[in-house]
């Protein structure tokens, strides 16, 4: 079961447009509806507008990336007012001062925010087949290897949606282990809480982490940084239906002394019914909970895997 937290100890990062602010360069704003109204009742986003953090006034000239060369630099279409290096500076100083942050949400298409897939222009205006970063994200992410992030339009993708969730209170749980000081015993209590969640992302993944904990010629932090990297990166591998439905047929097994023929074909039932995408993922996760609530497992119970953040998020309901 996931850690709770309460809404102030779980901070994600977020372009300010995205929460309601109006700094875009119109002097609009780009409101997330999830952002606020869903995800905003469990997290405290912490806004940033690095365009008028370095000086740009609201409204503004339109900025862009423009390759020139082999240098990537901000400015408006005409190639004046150049804000690369302020921008990229207080990217770093962000970035020096986000080991807080369990998450980032930029705004998508942005030449200072854009996660991927960012326009890019030749110095005489021509958009380019190559696709750029947002200044300001790129060095967020690479100070933050491991943090997750998105983008506002993906996140209107379910599964998307709920994989970066599911990430954000994950890597949460991961920072409070680390707060409360690194033992081997932590580790290792960790690493069984999260068995099934990483099984139905990358079972590969979950066997190497596993080798890594039973290691004895490695210090505990050494350790400790290898998990945590190891882990992110299953993570961000699509957990598909097949993936799912495999590691729920793991979880039927710890009852199957239990239910009779009936209760076992039902969830068989739903399970493959999931499987072929008949039916959401919420369906079987029900039946296996009102299971375990009548024949309780410990080691069953304190899985993520079956409540890895609020349930009243209703993540697991679009597919």
């Amino acid at each position: 079961m996931f850690k709770q937290f309460s809404k102030e100890d779980i901070i994600i990062g977020t372009s300010a447009c995205l929460i309601g602010e109006k700094v875009r360069f119109d002097a609009s704003n780009k409101p997330s509806t999830f952002c606020i109204k869903e995800l905003g009742q469990h997290v405290t986003f912490k806004p940033y507008c690095p365009e008028v953090a370095v000086g740009l006034p609201i409204p503004r000239p339109t900025i862009r990336l423009i390759k020139d060369e082999d240098m990537i630099k901000v400015s408006r279409p005409d190639g004046s007012g150049d804000v690369t290096s302020a921008i990229k500076a207080y990217g770093k100083k962000v970035a020096s001062m986000s080991k807080n942050l369990s998450g980032y949400v930029f705004c998508a298409k942005s030449p200072s925010c854009g996660m991927e897939r960012v326009k890019v222009y030749s110095p005489t205006g021509d958009p380019l087949q190559a696709k750029g970063i947002g200044v300001f994200s790129r060095e967020i992410m690479k100070a933050n290897p491991l943090l997750p992030c998105e983008e506002n339009g993906r996140l209107n993708d379910p599964i998307i949606r709920e994989n970066f969730v599911a990430r954000v209170f994950t890597y949460r749980h991961w920072q409070a282990v680390v707060e409360s000081g690194l033992s081997k015993h932590k580790l290792t209590s960790f690493h069984a809480q999260y068995k099934y969640t990483v099984m139905s992302h990358d079972l590969v993944a979950y066997k190497a982490l596993g080798r890594l904990l039973a290691r004895a010629d490695m210090t505990v932090e050494a350790m400790a940084e290898q998990y945590i990297a190891g882990l992110m990166a299953a993570l961000t591998l699509r957990a598909t239906r097949k993936k799912h439905a495999n590691t729920l047929s793991h979880i039927q097994g710890y009852f199957s002394k239990y239910l009779n023929k009936d209760q076992r074909e039902e969830l068989s039932g739903q399970i493959n019914a999931y499987r072929t995408g008949l039916m959401p993922l919420v369906v079987p996760l029900t039946l296996i909970k009102h299971y375990l609530l009548a024949h309780p497992k410990p080691y069953l119970a304190q899985q993520a895997y079956l409540n890895p953040y609020p349930e009243s998020l209703k993540l697991r309901y679009g597919y």
